[in-house]
């Protein structure tokens, strides 16, 4: 039986050696997983093994190691139409449901773009919130306010106006209904296309849009987009895969094809007059990621750049170039989650796999796990238009800054929008143009900010590693405000542990004015944040965000004190006013002993130990599929066995990270035996006990124990002064929930 060893189970990772270097790890990390032979020698992936195959498509490259840097001609001054723009950096447009529906002057509403504004972004758009359109109303829940007066509007502008940026509204349609449309009640964000429409309601659609232009430009907006992409209204009249039309709103020619959007341009600056900016938002390239191949219909780079030529042609004073897919909308503004799997890069979220020098026409910047995954394209389009062009999708400077320089030093690009880096930290521009990039909270794409799903089926949106996000405070998770309020007396604060949730409550603590000592039993800081990082691959940025929590204790002046143990005599001689305990969870085990052919592993051990061929993970949470997806990458047969329901795999995962790593975790392979218990295990294999109620014997090298964590509150019982438990000792889940409770413990000391 084949098993890897600890050199080389972590040479086949897709991890750079400077992330293992930095997390204490050694190891080498080839950009191809390898296979390890019966006598244990290590060679490249067969071609014809099906679980390595994928593994070998779309490699990535190193992530640079960047400890500070700027980007300076990001900081360079440029026009957009009338408007002068101080910077290259656009915050594109985005909303909140749980804080739009307090109102368009809801305190949320208004404190979260106060805080994007003074963080310095040239305009700051926002989401189509109010129902501008006389003739046509959005289908329930798409999050637009139906009330509104233009007083309101002028306030929301003015807000910003205040905290130092221009204003921008993007003028969307999706989710208008139309006389043609036939909702289906099992599909999630449909919405209505140019099929639906009649003549008139084309006509009615130009019209009120224009107006609604009008409306915005009176309540002091400084410019307005065209969304014409996604499953916008102008896209389906682009595109010829959903456009079949026999009128002059036909796809038969690119005046055509374009006619919807270039008549409401010119419609805007009529009204508004000439030097009234309009931006049009278009997919860059399209591609079907729901029947992956099967794109002959779909808008080519070349096309659009006909299209994009009558569209200037129209007076649009800037372009806005985004990610086509047709299938997964998420994927339409976060298309770096086809990079969500680890060494499965280019997954669908159908159990399929994109091959990015075949799909998109070779045209998606793939080789950085999505990062500024639409800028190839975006510089195509932009060699046959002379107005600005500006590309999204994943911009993060503070991962590459050389990179994001070279787009505008060389002129590839005029600028770029961001949005998901920006909310989860308003500060960005201002540290990024200061070189402080270990001082960035980072995104790590976990996508728990967008319609995520909580575990009794309700929607849910927050941030990861920012727990002051609207969503916390509208539900009641955090008190107060965005930023906590300075304390009232200065306390003495021992925090126990210094994984995600100890460091949070430590960095907030000492904000709020606390003397603040975090004590931590280990070496190093982090807690489970390195296994995670080694486990999950670069892509969700988990090194740099260990690294921003650990220069936040710096910064906020925190005592770190390493290899200590702190029991209840401990705590109780240092006599604190206050104490965060913060030590993690307990790990459940099976009970069960190993045999002679079948080892059994902990979670926290997989890394170093040996590992069979075929392995059986014992647990479903967010870790253990995790562990799944890697050793998938090594060529690994494994299987899933959980006492939990098949609805609750993943847990701890966002909706969209589940919905787009589970599929392809069983195409290659993988079986879940969900509500089901290991029984006993044998040489060589394991029995099971299935839902159903019958045994089954499955062929396994190797059992990894990944059951849920169990609550570790015993060092809490005893002690007499304030006593706080946060993170995975009071409620083993995930990294963000560690993290909102470590910031609102520290809010209430």
């Amino acid at each position: 039986m084949g098993s890897i060893s600890r050199r080389s189970f972590l040479a086949g990772s897709a991890l750079t050696a400077g992330a293992f270097a930095s997390f204490g790890i050694a190891g080498c990390a080839p950009k191809e997983p390898q296979t390890v032979a019966e006598d244990g020698a290590v060679g490249a992936a067969s071609s014809t093994d099906t679980r390595t195959h994928a593994a070998n498509l779309n490699p990535q490259t190193d992530q640079p190691e960047v400890a500070n840097g700027t980007c300076p001609s990001l900081f360079t001054g440029w026009s957009m139409g009338s408007l002068e723009l101080p910077n290259r950096i656009v915050k594109s447009a985005a909303g909140y449901i749980g804080v739009t529906s307090q109102g368009i002057l809801g305190d949320l509403h208004l404190q979260h773009y106060a805080s994007l504004a003074k963080g310095g972004a040239g305009i700051v758009y926002c989401d189509d919130f109010a129902e501008l359109y006389d003739h046509f109303k959005a289908i329930p829940d798409v999050g637009k306010f139906v009330d509104w007066t233009e007083d309101d509007l002028k306030a929301f502008t003015q807000n910003i106006h205040d905290n130092g940026s221009l204003a921008g509204y993007q003028l969307a349609t999706m989710g208008l209904v139309f006389s043609g449309f036939e909702e289906d009640p099992n599909a999630l964000f449909q919405s209505s296309d140019c099929m639906d429409m009649t003549a008139q309601e084309i006509q009615d659609l130009i019209a009120d849009t224009i107006k609604a232009a009008g409306v915005l430009k009176n309540c002091g907006f400084d410019c307005v987009e065209i969304n014409a992409a996604g499953e916008n209204i102008g896209q389906t009249f682009m595109s010829r895969n959903r456009n079949k039309r026999d009128d002059e709103y036909g796809p038969q020619t690119f005046e055509n094809r374009t006619r919807f959007v270039c008549e409401v341009v010119k419609g805007i600056k009529d009204t508004c007059g000439a030097d009234y900016p309009v931006q049009v938002l278009i997919n860059g390239v399209e591609e079907n990621d729901k029947n992956v191949g099967d794109n002959a219909l779909f808008t080519t780079v070349e096309e659009n750049k006909a299209m994009c030529k009558l569209i200037e042609e129209a007076g649009a004073d800037s372009l806005h170039v985004r990610i086509g897919p047709c299938g997964m909308h998420v994927a339409e503004f976060a298309g770096d989650l086809y990079f969500a799997g680890f060494g499965i890069e280019g997954t669908t979220g159908y159990g399929t796999q994109f091959d990015f020098e075949r799909h998109w026409q070779g045209m998606l910047k793939s080789d950085r796990s999505g990062l500024g995954i639409m800028t190839k394209a975006a510089a195509e389009i932009k060699k046959a238009v002379s107005i600005p062009v500006g590309a999204v999708t994943y911009m993060d400077p503070a991962r590459d800054p050389e990179f994001f320089e070279k787009l505008v030093a060389e002129n590839e690009l005029d600028f770029i929008l961001m949005n998901r880096p920006l909310s989860v930290d308003p500060e960005y521009l201002i540290k990024l143009q200061e070189g402080r990039l270990d001082e960035i909270r980072p995104c790590t794409r976990c996508m728990h900010c967008h319609w995520d799903a909580s575990g009794d089926g309700s929607l849910t949106f927050s941030c990861r590693t920012n727990a002051a996000h609207p969503f916390r405070f509208a539900s009641g998770q955090l008190t107060g405000s965005y930023q906590p309020e300075p304390a009232e007396t200065a306390k003495n604060v021992l925090v126990v542990g210094a994984g995600p949730a100890g460091m949070e409550a430590a960095r907030v603590a000492a904000e709020r004015g606390h003397h603040v000592t975090l004590c931590e039993r280990k070496s190093s800081l982090g807690g489970l944040l390195p296994f995670a990082s080694n486990v999950k691959g670069p892509h969700e940025n988990l090194a740099p965000f260990k690294t921003y929590l650990e220069k936040q204790l710096e910064v906020s002046g925190v005592e770190v004190i390493t290899n200590q143990e702190a029991d209840a005599d401990f705590i109780n001689k240092q006599n604190p006013d206050a104490v965060v305990i913060a030590v993690g969870s307990k790990r459940d085990t099976l009970g069960l002993s190993e045999t002679s052919g079948t080892n059994v592993v902990s979670i926290d051990d997989f890394m170093t130990s040996e590992i069979a061929d075929n392995v059986v993970v014992v647990g479903s949470n967010a870790q253990a599929i995790d562990v799944v997806m890697y050793l998938i990458a090594q060529g690994k047969h494994v299987q899933v066995v959980t006492p939990s329901a098949a609805s609750e795999i993943g847990a701890g995962h966002s909706y969209w990270i589940k919905t787009y790593t589970q599929p392809i975790i069983k195409a290659l392979g993988t079986r879940f035996w969900p509500e089901a218990t290991v029984s006993s295990i044998g040489d060589g294999t394991v029995t099971v006990t299935s839902d159903s109620g019958v045994e089954v014997e499955l062929a396994c090298g190797t059992v990894i124990e990944a059951l849920d964590g169990l609550p570790n509150t015993d060092l809490a019982q005893g002690l007499s002064m304030e006593v706080y438990t946060v993170g995975d000792c009071d409620k083993p889940f995930n990294i963000g929930e560690a993290i909102c409770a470590g910031n609102a413990a520290a809010r209430q000391i």
